[in-house]
């Protein structure tokens, strides 16, 4: 079973926190597992140079998560080695006024790959059927109609030349505590806090309820969810980098032809 196949979401996935601390593919040694996500990393930096190189293909990495649950970590310990120019990573915070005016898709449309690019978004348009949702913005009704508009939109970007992979970081409510804990008890760590989280916190039940539903709506072969069981940030990092790099290893990537103009050229 490759990695990929092993935290496939299906459509009967349901998130529950006694999946968060599974490390299925951790070799149980934290510094062995570490020294292969850096492998992993710099393999995914050739693969992505090739893809700048060449512009053919696109990737676009959903991360989602309740807060705390290492999205952050994840871009900083999977895409260190990315040579900056062929990654973006796009972080969606509350929508501006302008953004307001528009549909919520508007602004999530513009930041996705060019060709040759890799983007990350840190949230994403599914912020729109999941806080929205969990406190009553939208209606069922609503969130129904936006599942679909989100369906047709992954599947446009995907005939249009992008891959999509969609990763939930899955973090249990006992280990969110002690982050959070982390954050007030370390000065060091203070402007990570947010008041907010706690507020959040409370719907801690309906968040999961509303991540199992988004994935059984949303999940398709040409735009899939992994859920990756995010307690250990070890496991966690070392999966996302494996599928990350098995789906760009799936493009069968090469590096651009040699310029025949520029055989026998010598600099003077």
């Amino acid at each position: 079973m490759t990695v990929l196949e092993h935290f496939r979401a299906n459509k009967k996935t349901e998130i529950k926190d006694a999946d968060a601390g599974k490390r299925p593919i951790t070799s149980g040694d934290k510094s062995q597992d570490k020294a292969q996500t850096i492998a992993l990393a710099e393999d995914i930096a050739e693969q992505q140079e090739m893809m700048y190189a060449t512009k053919k293909h696109k990737l676009l990495i959903v991360l989602q998560g309740i807060d705390s649950s290492g999205k952050d970590g994840t871009v900083k310990d999977v895409f260190f080695s990315v040579n900056p120019q062929g990654i973006r990573i796009v972080s969606f915070k509350a929508p501006t006024p302008i953004e307001l005016a528009h549909d919520y898709l508007w602004r999530v449309h513009q930041q996705v790959p060019q060709a040759g690019e890799i983007t990350v978004f840190n949230r994403s348009h599914y912020e729109d059927v999941l806080i929205t949702r969990v406190h009553d913005l939208i209606d069922e009704k609503e969130c129904k109609r936006r599942y679909a508009q989100i369906c047709d939109f992954e599947r446009m970007l995907y005939e249009t030349g992008t891959t999509i992979i969609k990763f939930l970081l899955h973090i249990s409510k006992d280990e969110q505590a002690e982050r959070l804990q982390e954050r007030i008890d370390d000065p060091a760590k203070n402007w990570k806090f947010d008041e907010g989280d706690l507020v959040e916190r409370e719907k801690w039940d309906e968040y999961q309820k509303q991540f199992s539903k988004t994935i059984e709506a949303t999940d398709a072969d040409h735009a899939p969810w992994y859920v990756i069981p995010a307690n250990s940030k070890t496991q966690r990092n070392l999966a996302v980098a494996s599928i990350v790099l098995e789906t760009l290893e799936s493009l069968k990537l090469t590096p651009p032809a040699a310029n025949p103009k520029l055989a026998g050229l010598k600099v003077k």
